[in-house]
């Protein structure tokens, strides 16, 4: 819908015609009384017909102002009260979380239950994707993402940076030479590491690995899954399978590590910086990230 006039002035006439002052709407619209004036005399000059006139210390509408005025006042009530209910959803209904299923199952999940859900304004509405949702959209509050922090227009904290190696189940090979057991096995490699399989297997003491089948999957998680169901070997990273090598689902047939350049990081809007959901959000994962070093802490 085209209104034809500028809504600054139509804002201006609004405030001026309820209040009877320029001073009043000027301190409503938080700009000068000149500036009010000035859009006063620009919304007369479009509609071509005079809406406030001067009495005594304050103004009074016109016939033509009392007609028009109502209308402003509703429609920018409705636009009001229409805010209001959004941003009430915003930041009294639960946050919403974005990550990738990974991330969700392997580092997140075997950590929930210290998240402290009992406590009033932390409820969380937690969504496992691969796609990068619109934050400025609204389509999600806040996310967890993979990459090197830099998502313009958005804020981005370091959860932690990323060490690859190679994983599989802990009983894998039996006891053979680690490198006989993977160049005999199957290698489940996510489609986004291949490149850092070549970077780690070229730098692997002693040689690079040959595996005897390589199976692209969709996403790390389910070759963290394959792997601990004894299916093969695996290419991860250290930190989001840590739950898993603690829980001796996981181990490493060798200790080479690879720094990728990658990391996890929460990213938020600008304007949500200050929301108390955000900042328990914050506070819990400066708390499971752990002390400084490859993993820096969130500022609670």
């Amino acid at each position: 819908m085209r209104i034809g006039v500028p809504l600054n002035a139509l804002r201006a006439f609004e405030a001026a015609a309820r209040h009877g002052s320029v001073k009043a709407a000027a301190e409503e619209l938080g700009v000068t009384p000149s500036a009010v004036s000035h859009q006063l005399r620009v919304l007369e000059e479009v509609l071509g017909v005079d809406l406030l006139r001067r009495s005594g210390a304050g103004l009074e509408a016109t016939a033509a102002g009392r007609a028009l005025a109502p209308d402003l006042t509703a429609g920018f009530g409705r636009i009001a009260a229409g805010l209001a209910r959004l941003t009430e959803a915003r930041t009294a209904g639960p946050l919403r979380l974005s990550m990738l299923p990974t991330f969700a199952v392997h580092w997140l999940s075997p950590r929930l239950a210290t998240y402290p859900f009992e406590t009033a304004g932390s409820a969380l509405l937690i969504s496992a994707t691969q796609e990068a949702v619109d934050l400025a959209a609204g389509d999600a509050d806040v996310a967890i993402r993979h990459g090197r922090g830099e998502w313009p227009g958005l804020e981005a904290e370091l959860l932690f940076a990323e060490t690859v190696t190679l994983l599989a189940a802990p009983g894998f090979g039996a006891g053979a030479d680690p490198r006989a057991a993977v160049n005999g096995a199957n290698l489940f490699l996510s489609q986004h590491r291949r490149a850092d399989f070549e970077a780690w297997n070229a730098s692997l003491p002693g040689g690079p690995l040959r595996p005897a089948a390589v199976t692209t999957v969709d996403s790390a998680g389910l070759g963290l899954c394959a792997a601990i169901d004894g299916a093969g070997v695996t290419l991860a990273g250290m930190e989001i399978a840590a739950a898993d090598i603690q829980a001796g689902r996981l181990a490493a047939p060798f200790p080479h590590r690879l720094e990728t350049g990658g990391a996890y990081w929460l990213v938020y809007p600008p304007g949500l910086r200050r929301d108390r959901r955000v900042r328990r959000l914050r506070a819990w994962l400066a708390a499971q990230v752990g002390p400084p070093g490859h993993h820096r802490r969130l500022d609670p």
